[in-house]
């Protein structure tokens, strides 16, 4: 069994549970996370099957690998070329699936599902993003809390990926309860009434639209959130600043930067990054000062901004796209994920900070006596490849074309669409889809109905993660019909695109 052997498996449980957090990112932050790399692209060459041959075919000898420069100068690994490329058990140290205990599953374009499997010991590196939350962000150190887990539980890597981590934190030693409902909000409200009552606080873990669902759902059925002392911890979506303020009023926050965050992570490679007190409250403050965001990001968009530990996750950018390298039962290296992003570091982003007049965290809103992690930072805008984000699950154009290529549409519709996920007037989201008609055309009425049904069954055959994710109020999205060669969504003589963000 190649490593995590159970003997050095057990020895990295007992290092995580009987050290400290603070101990733990002090003893990652005396590594050189470039050698770590190096080490472990030398295990990758020597022991995974996929990656020798990977190498082999390009012609790349591992030995001329042994600087930091060199291994930037390997080619990126992605799905197309690396992951669906090789046998599964290829792709895996040692060649086995020996060792992996667990599998996480992603949907593809097609609906045809990508596995990840890892052992236990691999989560121990995204335990500790979950354990930065629950102690910096909400002092779980010193308030019994209540985590509710409102990821769709199964295969998909939210909910149980989420749940063994929070089971892990109370393992060590938290006053911590974790609660299980999933997706499923009648069960999410039996267990805030009966179980908050004993904690000092209840945290929600989803989807941001979810949760937000939770949180009105909860209230018009006559859940205190404010009194529960809610906190909320997100993934998977961009939100705004004005979203989140928008949450924190609904669940009574008196410390915007302390009662939620939001992790990066995908079913490849666990959490990445995650929100902190400091990025919350930097992103905040550009969120009032849009030049200062579009000179630091070089977008009109605010990203999704976090802090992450080099030695666990290690990023490259790659044409203003993220790159990232871990170890893992199936390691990544060089992995091109797709995120449209960028990154800092800690005292690039302060440089730029004071530029803007910002000389101390009281600046900020923070308070004077808030340690923040000396960590750097990774932004992200979000999928630079052609998906939407919908409640989590990724939405592919294929998904929809398959619903208007049926023969009751052939006469009526182009085939050109546009995907995009819209904010309602009461700040939900909601899958929307323009279409273009045929010069000419005279739909009925009902026409956009049929559509939008058709589009939900394509969805609920192909896509996994729409049918896990979303919650069945919301997978019925809206169709709006629009002339052929219409302006703003089908102008003439320019490429079509088929998301809108």
């Amino acid at each position: 069994m190649i490593k995590p052997t159970k003997s050095t498996a057990d020895d990295d449980f007992n290092h995580y549970f009987s050290t400290p957090l603070d101990q733990l990112l002090v003893e990652n932050a005396a590594l050189d996370p470039q050698q770590k790399l190096l080490a472990l692209f030398k295990r990758c060459a020597e022991q995974v099957p996929a990656y020798q041959h990977f190498l082999q075919l390009r012609q790349i000898n591992p030995a001329m690998i042994s600087s930091f420069q060199t291994f930037a100068s390997l080619p990126l690994t992605g799905k197309g070329d690396y992951m669906q490329a090789y046998p599964l058990p290829e792709r895996c140290l040692g060649g086995s699936l020996q060792g992996a205990d667990r599998v996480a599953v992603s949907s593809g374009s097609t609906g045809q599902p990508t596995f990840w499997p890892r052992s236990a010991a691999y989560e121990l590196d995204v335990a500790v993003r979950f354990e930065q939350v629950f102690v910096d962000s909400f002092a779980a150190d010193q308030r019994s809390t209540l985590a509710v887990v409102c990821f769709a539980l199964g295969n998909w890597v939210g909910g149980l990926f989420t749940t063994s981590c929070c089971w892990h934190l109370a393992r060590k030693g938290y006053p911590l309860m974790v609660a299980t409902p999933g997706n499923n909000k009648a069960e999410i409200f039996r267990v805030v009434r009966e179980l908050s009552p004993h904690y000092d606080q209840v945290v929600l873990l989803g989807y941001p639209p979810f949760v937000k669902d939770v949180i009105d759902a909860g209230a018009a059925e006559g859940i205190d959130w404010a009194a529960c002392h809610t906190k909320l911890v997100f993934a998977g979506e961009v939100f705004s600043e004005e979203w989140r303020t928008l949450l924190g009023k609904r669940i009574g926050s008196t410390a915007m930067c302390f009662d939620s965050t939001s992790l990066y992570g995908t079913a490849d490679g666990g959490v990445l990054g995650n929100e902190t007190p400091l990025t919350i409250a930097i992103r905040r403050w550009l969120a009032k000062h849009p030049d200062a965001a579009r000179e630091l990001f070089s977008e009109s968009r605010l990203p999704t901004l976090v802090q992450y530990d080099p030695c666990s996750r290690f990023f490259e950018v790659h044409d203003n796209t993220l790159v990232v390298s871990a170890e893992n039962t199936v390691p990544l290296l060089r992995y091109h994920i797709a995120d449209k992003g960028g990154v800092l570091s800690f005292a690039d982003m302060w440089a730029y900070l004071r530029k803007q007049g910002l000389q101390t965290l009281a600046d900020l809103g923070l308070p004077a006596d808030f340690q923040p992690r000396n960590l750097p930072f990774v932004y992200v805008f979000g999928r630079a490849d052609f998906t939407v984000s919908y409640y989590g699950a990724n939405i592919y154009p294929e998904n929809v074309t398959v619903a208007l290529e049926q023969a009751d549409f052939e006469h009526q519709i182009s085939g050109k669409f546009v995907l995009q996920v819209l904010d309602t007037e009461t700040a939900d989201k909601e899958l929307h889809i323009a279409v273009e008609l045929l010069p000419k055309v005279q739909p009925d009425a009902a026409l956009p109905a049929k559509i939008a049904t058709a589009i939900k069954n394509q969805l609920l055959r192909l896509n996994s993660e729409f049918t896990h994710y979303t919650p069945a109020e919301r997978q019925l999205p809206s169709v709006t019909l629009y002339s052929f060669a219409d302006p703003e969504y089908f102008p003439v003589g320019v490429k079509h695109r088929y998301t809108r963000r």
